[in-house]
């Protein structure tokens, strides 16, 4: 019989067993009494976590983003994506985010911070994810894994913002930071416009 909810302040996980691992990630079965007082059987898909790029190359008129072009088997088509991946064992995220962005596109640089977090899918994967935003950028040569094949695309923002509306882009960590990056420019836009009408009235 559950509880009134709010009566327990966390969850308690009575029973847990492993009922697969993989390389990349593994699933738990858990007996679990949540905070509502109902008592469930939960499947979790358990992640390390994972980290994603929003690369801004400002050299020319106007920021563009760089995305990636690659195969997605389990959405069965090509997605346009930030660049991304999981942290490795022993890594922090800022270490991670260094290491994809060169790995994937060869691109490094020369100022980051983190701007987003966010669960990917909470109703039953346990993938925390984080946004860096990483500027000054410095090309390279990428190292991708064995089995990535990446189209690099730079894409100036205000098409960016155009293809995640018109659903060009699909992919959610990628609309997110577009869409943040695409309000971070407005924002300042309209605190430069205020700071010139102010100016003039003196």
């Amino acid at each position: 019989m559950p509880t009134k909810s709010g009566s327990l302040k966390k969850a308690h996980i009575l029973e847990s067993h492993e009922s697969y691992r993989g390389p990349v990630f593994w699933v738990t079965t858990d007996d679990v009494l949540e905070p509502s007082g109902v008592r469930t059987r939960r499947d979790v898909v358990r992640h390390s976590g994972s980290v994603v790029v929003l690369a801004v190359d400002e050299s020319s008129d106007g920021p563009k983003v760089v995305l990636e072009k690659q195969y997605r088997h389990a959405a069965g088509r090509f997605l346009l994506e930030l660049p991304a991946g999981r942290i490795d064992e022993g890594e922090n995220e800022l270490k991670a985010a260094k290491r994809e962005l060169l790995e994937e596109t060869g691109y490094s640089a020369r100022s980051w911070k983190r701007i987003l977090h966010f669960w990917a899918s909470p109703g039953f994967v346990a993938e925390a994810m984080s946004i860096y935003l990483a500027k000054g950028l410095k090309p390279g040569a990428a190292q991708p894994e064995d089995d990535e094949v990446i189209e690099l695309q730079l894409v100036p923002i205000k098409k960016a913002v155009s293809m995640v509306l018109k659903g060009t882009i699909q992919d959610a960590k990628t609309i997110a930071g577009v869409l943040w990056l695409d309000q971070q420019i407005r924002n300042r836009s309209r605190n430069n416009d205020s700071g010139k009408r102010l100016s003039k009235k003196k």
